[in-house]
C-alpha cells in the first residue's frame, strides 16, 4: 500500500501532462517542449555528476552534436545545407548514437580526470563545437544555421503540414500538440532508464567510484571503465536532448549551443538535487520556464522594462533569480528540491499519531533508586556526615 501511495504523485503528474494539450495555449505548449527537451539532458547530466561524481561543462557540445546530426540525417537531399534524407525516427536514434560515440572518443580524458579538472577539459569541447558549427556550412548551414525536418513516422506526420485532420475532445491536434506526446514519451523513457541504471549493478559501481576510487578498485570495480561508461551514457542523453531541442525550435544555429547552455544544465541539477531523476526534471522545468514566462508577461509586470530601455529586463531578472535560488539551495536546501521533498516525506512518515488525548507522562528518572518497601520514600541522593 505504501508503494502505491508513493507512486500516486508520479501517476497524477503523468496524467496531468497528458491532458495539458487539451487546455494549454500555443505558448505553453512551445514552452513545455523546450522544458521536456531540457529534462532529458538534465537527467543525463545528473547521472554523470550525481551518480558517478564526474563534472562536465561540455554538455552543450553533445547537445549540438545531436541536434545537427538529426537535422543533417533527416534533411532533404540537395540544397545549400544538404541532408541524407533518412527517416526521422532513425535520425533521432542516430543523434544519441553519434553523441555517445563522441563521448567514447573522449574516454582517454574522461577516464583519467575527475572533478574540476574534467570540467575544465570539457569546456574545450564547447569551443570546438562552435568552430565546427560555423565552418562546416554544408552540414550545419554556417553562422545562420539550418532548418530542421519535422518528425514523422510512416503514415503520420508531427507537423502542421499533415493533411489528416486529428481532433480530440474538440481540440484540433496540430504540430505542437503532436510533438508534445512524442516529447513526453521520450522523457518518460529517459527517466525510467535513468532510475533503473541507478538501481542496477552498474549504478552501484558508479556510486562507489564517486565515493572513493580506491575503495571501488579494492572491491573489483574497473574505475576508468566506470567513468567512461557514465560519460558515454550522459553524452547519449545530451544528444537526444539536442535533437528534441532542434524539433522544438524548428531551426537551429550555433548561438543555441554555447557555454551558457552547459551552465544552465548544471544549474538545473543543482537546484533539483544532484543525483535525483525527479529533481533534474523539476530543476530543468524551472530554469527553462522562468525566463519564458517573464518575457511573455513582462508587459503586465510593472517592475520589468522593455528590452533596450536600460531598466531591469526579463532575461536579467531570470539570471538574478537563478543566482538567488542557487545560493538558497546551497545554504538552506542541501540536496535541492528533491532533498527537501525527501525530508518532508520522512517527517510525515515518522511523525507520531495524534490521538487527541493528553500528552504521555514521561518515564521516571532511572537514576532515582526504587523504595525498598512500599510506602517508604527513596533515600535522598545527598549523604550526611
Amino acid at each position: 500500500m505504501s508503494d502505491l501511495l508513493r507512486r500516486l504523485p508520479l501517476a497524477l503528474g503523468v496524467l496531468v501532462a497528458a491532458l495539458l494539450p487539451l487546455l494549454a495555449t500555443d505558448f505553453w505548449l512551445q514552452a513545455g517542449l523546450f522544458a521536456m527537451a531540457a529534462v532529458v539532458g538534465a537527467i543525463g547530466l545528473t547521472l554523470l555528476v550525481g551518480v558517478a561524481g564526474q563534472l562536465s561543462l561540455g554538455h552543450a557540445f553533445f547537445a549540438a552534436l545531436g541536434a545537427y546530426t538529426y537535422a543533417w540525417t533527416a534533411g532533404e537531399i540537395g540544397g545549400r545545407a544538404a541532408g541524407l534524407g533518412l527517416p526521422p525516427v532513425l535520425a533521432l536514434v542516430l543523434a544519441g548514437v553519434v553523441a555517445a560515440l563522441a563521448g567514447a572518443l573522449f574516454s582517454p580524458i574522461s577516464g583519467r580526470l575527475r572533478g574540476i579538472y574534467l570540467g575544465l577539459a570539457t569546456v574545450g569541447l564547447v569551443f570546438l563545437a562552435r568552430h565546427l558549427m560555423v565552418n562546416l556550412e554544408t552540414v550545419t548551414g554556417g553562422f545562420n544555421g539550418r532548418t530542421v525536418a519535422p518528425f514523422a513516422v510512416p503514415g503520420f506526420s508531427f507537423s502542421n503540414s499533415d493533411p489528416d485532420y486529428v481532433a480530440v475532445a474538440g481540440v484540433e491536434f496540430e504540430g505542437l500538440h503532436r510533438l508534445w506526446y512524442l516529447f513526453l514519451a521520450v522523457v518518460l523513457l529517459a527517466a525510467w532508464l535513468g532510475r533503473n541504471l541507478k538501481a542496477s549493478r552498474t549504478g552501484r559501481a558508479l556510486a562507489n567510484v564517486r565515493d572513493s576510487e580506491a575503495a571501488a578498485a579494492a572491491m573489483g570495480v574497473h574505475v576508468a571503465r566506470a567513468k567512461v561508461t557514465a560519460f558515454v551514457l550522459s553524452s547519449a542523453y545530451a544528444g537526444i536532448a539536442g535533437a528534441l531541442m532542434a524539433l522544438a525550435y524548428g531551426r537551429i544555429a550555433p548561438d543555441l549551443f554555447g557555454l551558457q547552455l552547459s551552465i544552465d544544465f548544471l544549474i538545473m541539477i543543482v537546484l533539483g538535487g544532484v543525483g535525483s531523476i525527479a529533481g533534474a526534471a523539476a530543476g530543468a522545468t524551472f530554469v527553462v520556464l522562468l525566463p519564458l514566462v517573464l518575457v511573455q508577461y513582462s508587459s503586465e509586470l510593472p517592475f520589468l522594462a522593455s528590452p533596450g530601455s536600460g531598466g531591469l529586463e526579463a532575461a536579467t531578472l531570470a539570471r538574478l533569480l537563478y543566482a538567488a535560488a542557487i545560493i538558497a539551495v546551497l545554504l538552506f536546501l542541501r540536496g535541492g528540491l528533491a532533498g527537501a521533498a525527501s525530508r518532508l516525506r520522512h517527517r510525515r512518515d515518522h511523525s507520531p499519531p495524534d490521538t487527541g488525548g493528553p500528552p504521555p507522562v514521561p518515564p521516571p528518572d532511572s537514576t532515582d533508586p526504587a523504595p525498598a518497601h512500599p510506602g517508604v520514600p527513596p533515600r535522598s541522593k545527598e549523604t550526611t556526615s
